[in-house]
């Protein structure tokens, strides 16, 4: 593999890997100068109201991606913000706490000022807060963590709140033709923090007074007139208001964000503008799919969670399919984790062999920030998630005892990623291929060939290539007749695996074994149960 010494300055500022495109775009936006604040912010925004998901760390990993390209290019300091909107109104109960009931007394509060249900922290919003952190600790990221309570309320927040009061009326007249009617009524960039329920509300504001820098509304219940100041966390601001104020307060200069938000970053740059600040930089990544081409839903439950990932496939598995052209809608469910997890293992091969022009493009160089692991992965998670299929493998030591033979040099130490593989296989296995696996008897034609097959092996030496014993397959289809070799492969993989598609069969058989093979095929000859 290319060192980092070997990849010169040119090469990164003309590297097509979409890291380096967006990079470049914050390059652009410095004009030639270091920042001012001496460093450059990037930020992703969470709402702490449910827990931490796969679109979460997609966010988060794909920003630290253009950080560390970023990085790569300038070599100027930057900072990476997670920032919780964690004073928003608790709006409705979420379906997954308990203590539900209790929950709902403190509707419309700041969720730090809602108790915790799970009982260990100050608040449900601390407690959202830490789970985030600890999520987004156990992938490594590095970021700093900010409360939208603690910017609101130490102060931090005061002179940018300002503004957004000096400048009312050009945002209002950004966000009213953005609003259906009925909004439009009520709507104000400010939410009052109610100084009798604590709640945060959405009421008009019918005075506003900028040298004293507070805002006047009716209070619902009393129909009385309160004055509460715009700072020190007397009101919270709409969130593309918010959006917009954040920006301009942290000077942030770089966040991405979903295909659903397009209309939200327009309005909310063009209230930076007004407030003072130009926009960040961003990009906008397609949504993800379900398998039936639906967009995933966290209410309907339609797609992958994290930890069900990492059950079937490494986090670098994840990590490339978020890598992986971040602006086209891509299908997120159990079947992509091992056709990424392949094509992870195959860039990660590459890796060690690829001159620096090539290795700057390659997702793994990326993934693991220009030090891509080097212990040997000598076969495809494909060809592990067929030998635990035929072995009905229930731990990774069966699967070990055949990778011996095939990879002698291979060990669990010695190599700790085929190792993991291997479990992932077991689990990957036990949980979907099994339950899907159907196995049909071979008609004439086929059982002429497989028994053809069976005899073709037994004349192979111990020890023959992976490839010789592909030539012997592709010959006995041909002797065959099959019209078209593809369903000769086929009826092997519908015939010996129970399944429509499956590795190439040459390094199968040299993986599970010749005498394994022919046993296997003559089993299938006697019509006996493969599932068993």
């Amino acid at each position: 593999m290319a060192s980092l010494a070997e990849i010169s300055e040119e090469l990164l500022s003309n590297a097509r890997a979409w890291p380096f495109e967006e990079a470049r775009k914050i390059v652009k936006r410095l004009g030639g100068k270091p920042p001012a604040k001496g460093h450059v912010i990037l930020e992703t925004g969470y709402g702490p109201s449910g827990l931490p998901h796969i679109g979460t760390f997609g966010e988060v990993f794909r920003t630290t991606m253009v950080r560390n390209a970023f990085t790569r290019l300038t070599g100027i300091e930057s900072k990476l913000i997670a920032f919780s909107d964690d004073m928003d109104g608790l709006r409705k109960v979420p379906d997954n706490i308990p203590n539900q009931e209790a929950a709902a007394e403190f509707l419309n509060k700041p969720l730090t000022r809602v108790p915790d249900p799970f009982g260990t922290h100050e608040s449900f919003g601390h407690h959202n807060n830490a789970m985030l952190q600890r999520f987004l600790d156990s992938f490594g990221f590095e970021y700093e963590f900010r409360s939208s309570t603690e910017g609101y309320t130490s102060g931090a927040f005061d002179e940018a709140l300002m503004d957004v009061l000096r400048q009312y009326d050009k945002i209002m007249d950004v966000m009213l033709p953005t609003l259906r009617e009925e909004r439009r009524r009520t709507y104000s960039p400010f939410l009052p923090i109610c100084p009798r329920t604590g709640d945060v509300l959405q009421v008009p504001i019918i005075e506003r007074n900028v040298d004293a820098g507070t805002v006047v509304y009716e209070d619902p219940e009393s129909g009385d007139k309160i004055e509460v100041p715009v700072t020190g966390g007397g009101c919270k601001l709409q969130w593309k208001v918010d959006w917009a104020m954040r920006w301009h307060a942290l000077g942030v200069d770089y966040e991405m964000s979903g295909k659903d938000l397009i209309d939200s970053v327009k309005a909310s740059s063009r209230i930076c503008r007004i407030i003072g600040s130009p926009p960040p930089e961003s990009l906008t990544y397609e949504l993800f799919l379900d398998d039936q081409g639906q967009k995933i839903s966290k209410s309907k439950g339609n797609g992958i969670a994290v930890d069900e990932w990492l059950k079937y496939g490494p986090p670098e598995s994840l990590s490339l399919f978020m890598f992986q052209q971040p602006k086209r809608a891509k299908r997120l469910y159990f079947d992509v984790i091992p056709k990424n997890t392949d094509e992870y293992v195959t860039f990660r091969a590459k890796a060690g062999a690829e001159e620096a022009g090539k290795l700057v493009e390659n997702p793994a160089w990326h993934i693991h920030g220009a030090e891509v692991p080097d212990d040997g992965v000598p076969l495809s998670f494909g060809l592990l998630l067929n030998l635990a299929s035929v072995c009905h493998a229930e731990d990774t030591s069966v699967i070990w005892g055949y990778i011996r033979r095939y990879a002698p040099e291979a060990t669990p130490e010695a190599n700790p990623f085929l190792d993991r593989l291997a479990g992932y296989a077991v689990n990957y296995y036990q949980d979907f291929a099994r339950p899907a696996k159907t196995y049909r008897a071979p008609d004439a034609q086929e059982r002429a060939a497989l028994t053809d097959l069976s005899g073709e092996l037994s004349k192979l030496a111990p020890g023959t290539p992976a490839e010789e014993i592909q030539t012997a397959v592709y010959e006995v289809g041909k002797r065959h007749e099959f019209e078209n070799l593809r369903d000769w492969f086929k009826a092997l993989y519908q015939v010996l695996l129970g399944q429509d598609q499956g590795p190439r069969f040459g390094s199968f058989v040299a993986l599970y074994g010749l005498e394994e093979s022919i046993a296997l095929i003559d089993k299938a000859l006697r019509g006996e149960d493969l599932a068993a």
